[in-house]
Formats: C-alpha cells, structure tokens, sequence
C-alpha cells in the first residue's frame, strides 16, 4: 500500500510535469490529429507509465493507487493520458500469464520505453463487445501460426511495436442452454479455443498486417487493423493456447481501475473551470456563481466526483490486496464515467457561448470524457455484469 505521503509526491511530480504541456499544446494537436509524442516521452522519463511493472524488470514497481493516482492528475492537469494510457496496464497480461522467458525479453524494454505495448486487438466489427463471437483465426503451420481476420478501435497501433492480439485457434463450441436464475457466469467450454498472442508488429507491417486510421471526435488515434495470412512465431503465445479469453479478462480490472481514475481527473478539471468562471464572471451586477441556479449543478457535480473517486480507491485497494474486485472495478469506472459526463455538461452549461470556444479547452475536454461511457466498456455491459455477478440475475446475453 501506498502511503499518503508518498502518494502526494508522486502527484505534485505528475502535476509539475503537465505544466510543461498547456492547453496550446492539447489544442495543436487536437487540430492536426496528432499524437504527442513530446508528452509520451516526457511520462516515459519520468517512469510514470512503467509504474506497474515490477522492479526487477526495470519498472517503478508502484501500486495500484499510485498509478491511479498518476492518470488522475494527468487528466485534472487538462491534458490526456488516453494516449497511452495502455502501456501502463496492457502488459499486464505477459506479466501475470507470460513465460519467464518472454517477460525477460519484453518488460524491460517495455520499462525503458524502448518497447511500446500499446496495441490491444480484441473488438471486431461484427462482434462488438460479444467477445466469443469473434472471428480472427490463427491456424498453426509448423513453428508459426497464421492469423486472418480484423480488428477495429484498436487504439494506438500506429504508435506501438507490439500488439497483444485475441483470436480463435479452435472452432467455437455450441451455443449452451439459457441459463437459470442464479446461473450464468462464463463456463470454460463456452470461451475455449481463444489464444492471446503478443504480436511483433516492426516484423509483419506491410507483410500481413495493414493498419487503417479512424477520424473520429477526438484525438484518439485509434485504428482498424486488418491481418491476411499473417505469420507469428508460436513462441508469441502467451501461456496456454485456448485459454487467452481468461488471461485477457484477468487484466479488465486494472484497466477499468485506471479509466476511472482519469475520468476522476476530468471531472474535477471541469468542476475547478466552472467553480473559477462562475466566482468571477459577473452579470446584472452580481457573480453568476451567486446565483443558486449556477451553483447548484457545481455542487453536484462535486458530490457525485466525490462518490465516484471513493469507489475508485476502494477498487484499487482490493486490487493492491490481491483480492476478488471485479463489482468495484466496474463500480468505479460506471460512476467515475458518468461523474465526468456530467461534470463536463455542467461546465459547458456554466460557461454558456464561452464553453464553445477553442481557447477555453472545455469543448476538447468535453468530446474527450465522453468516451468513456462507450469505452473501454459500455455503460450496458456494466450493469448487465453487476446484474449477473453481483445479484444473480440470470444471464442477458
């Protein structure tokens, strides 16, 4: 566990460290679609985003909290760690369910920032977030397999060297009966035959793989990822072949951890924004933020952050424990996400014609929480989860 005082220096050092990057710079980039790369590298030194690999290969070796608490002040400092947000907790599959050989060769340079593991090809078009169904095949040919399939929102592979991709190496089984009432959680039949593997992709660009950017609402970077007869060592296979669907989830908590944590971020930048203009902006005669109609949404704003922020660090404590956090992880990124959204509605709203414009940072800020009701998992897919696993409802999917 991470100590107080230890957790308010690593804050200070990030907050320190954003200052170097002000809303110019966010805006720039956001213009162009760019990524930064200044920043990037800016983190990578100052080991932030090597925070959760252990020391012994060169990372921080910090805590969950910790790297919560990195990404937290990230987003409040105004700036956005969905850049690379995933180099911090992607590589936590190879390092829970790697080889010693394969974590030997990969997580220092990973540490170093040598390595980027940024790429995480799991979503299809046709299959969306019903994992099971999709459709990339990996078929073994002597000491390599051969992947064909796509991929689509996978976030930042044109900035990575490495991708850890999910595909079928067994046909999919049967679908099982309904389940009943008290019944529903994912047997072992019904996700075999799914294989992560972690993909070089320096070797197999423009032979196999094809990389296709997507122009969306924000600067994402994000991609969709096409694979025709591509061929990957069978040494690329992180641990048992067929049980990847279990490995990939077993990393979902530090994700939706994380997630949370930056929209904690978000949400106290946009209620710091709106606390400051409505004190000061004064109309008939008097501050807006006099008005109970202007403060009250600040207030609630506030609370609901707050809520959100307790569950967040509960998550991560359970995590740091070592214990079951599957409900509180997706807890926290449910209430974090939509206290972000709704920070960042009541911003805009305080803010009136003023949230709309460029220099103010609140319209860049505001299409960028609003991801994270979307992704990395939906509102839907949580409540449906909580449903499930935490009630006993029956299945609904």
């Amino acid at each position: 566990m991470t100590d107080l005082a230890e957790l308010a220096a690593i804050r200070e050092a990030v907050r320190a460290l954003c200052s170097d990057f002000p809303g110019e710079y966010w805006r720039a980039l956001d213009r162009d679609r760019a990524y930064p790369e200044k920043f990037v590298a800016a983190l990578t030194k100052a080991g932030f985003l090597a925070a959760l690999i252990p020391e012994q290969y060169g990372g921080s070796g910090l805590t969950m909290s910790a790297a919560a608490a990195i990404m937290e002040e990230i987003h409040a400092s105004g700036c956005n760690g969905a850049a690379c947000h995933a180099q911090m907790y992607t590589m936590g599959t190879l390092l829970r369910h790697g080889s010693a050989e394969q974590k030997a060769r990969y997580l220092p340079g990973i540490a170093r920032g040598e390595l980027r593991l940024q790429a995480f090809g799991v979503t299809e078009p046709t299959s969306g977030t019903d994992t099971l169904s999709l459709r990339t095949t990996a078929v073994r040919d002597g000491d390599d397999y051969v992947i064909n399939g796509q991929k689509i929102w996978t976030s930042r592979a044109e900035h990575s060297d490495l991708m850890l991709l999910l595909a079928r190496t067994t046909p999919r089984p049967p679908p099982s009966p309904p389940p009943h009432a008290g019944e529903g959680r994912v047997g072992a039949s019904r996700t075999a035959g799914l294989t992560v593997f972690l993909v070089d992709m320096r070797t197999v660009k423009g032979k196999g793989l094809t990389i296709r950017p997507i122009r969306t609402m924000m600067n994402h970077a994000t991609t969709e990822v096409f694979f025709e007869d591509m061929r990957v060592p069978a040494a690329g296979v992180i641990g048992e072949a067929g049980l990847g669907f279990r490995y990939i989830l077993s990393g979902m908590n530090a994700e939706r951890i994380l997630i949370g944590a930056e929209c904690i971020g978000d949400a106290k930048w946009f209620i710091g924004k709106a606390t400051a203009y409505a004190g000061e902006r004064v109309v008939f005669g008097r501050p807006i933020g006099q008005n109970q109609g202007v403060q009250f949404p600040i207030a609630r704003a506030y609370i609901g952050m707050r809520a959100a922020e307790l569950m967040v660090r509960e998550a991560a404590a359970l995590y740091e424990a070592g214990l079951d956090c599957g409900a509180e992880a997706n807890m926290a990124k449910h209430l974090a996400a939509e206290a972000s959204w709704a920070a960042a509605d009541m911003c805009v709203q305080t803010h009136g014609g003023f949230g709309f414009a460029e220099e103010f940072d609140i319209e860049r800020k505001f299409r960028e929480t609003r991801l994270y009701s979307v992704a990395p998992i939906s509102t839907n897919l949580i409540l449906s989860y909580i449903a499930e696993h935490v009630l006993g409802l029956p299945r609904s999917y």
